[in-house]
């Protein structure tokens, strides 16, 4: 794991205990919508679209959450960039979750809904923690204008401040 997410210094550990504690609280209240979203679309049309306008519609929100509760970021400075990280975020989530159903389809041909969900659920749980290294990445990078990107990821025993 990279040497900026580990820091032996007290205020980094407790700053990155409040993000996690923060991301996984809103990443259950997007589980939640996410899945509730999902199991309404899927009554009209394929599990992979379902999954797709599912994913699309909660990480608008999530990113957003996120931005502003777990990294603590306001304003419009860097948003497009936050937001990018974020559409990254989801492109992989895209793929991790799409792959999972094409395995559960090709494994269990006559899966129901549960196992569809249960499924989406697991492989989307892989996805957030990319999600949480993608946003944490883009939000620090900016937080340390003028140094460069290898500088910022090497940066583990600096507390920065709001």
């Amino acid at each position: 794991m990279n040497s900026r997410f580990i820091s032996n210094s007290p205020g980094r550990r407790r700053q990155l205990v409040r993000q996690i504690s923060s991301f996984a609280a809103i990443g259950v209240v997007s589980t939640v919508a996410y899945v509730a979203l999902y199991a309404v679309l899927r009554q009209e049309m394929p599990a992979t679209a379902a999954n797709a306008a599912a994913l699309l519609i909660t990480a608008l929100g999530n990113t957003a959450a996120n931005r502003r509760l777990t990294f603590d970021t306001q304003g419009t400075d860097g948003l497009a960039r936050d937001h990018a990280a974020g559409l990254v975020a989801l492109g992989v989530a895209l793929v991790i979750t799409t792959s999972s159903l094409a395995a559960l389809t090709a494994f269990a041909p006559h899966h129901g809904r549960l196992s569809e969900i249960g499924v989406l659920v697991t492989s989307n749980a892989v996805a957030t923690l990319v999600r949480f290294l993608l946003l944490r990445m883009a939000i620090e990078r900016r937080s340390n204008p003028g140094i460069p990107a290898a500088a910022s990821r090497s940066l583990s025993s600096v507390e920065r401040t709001h």
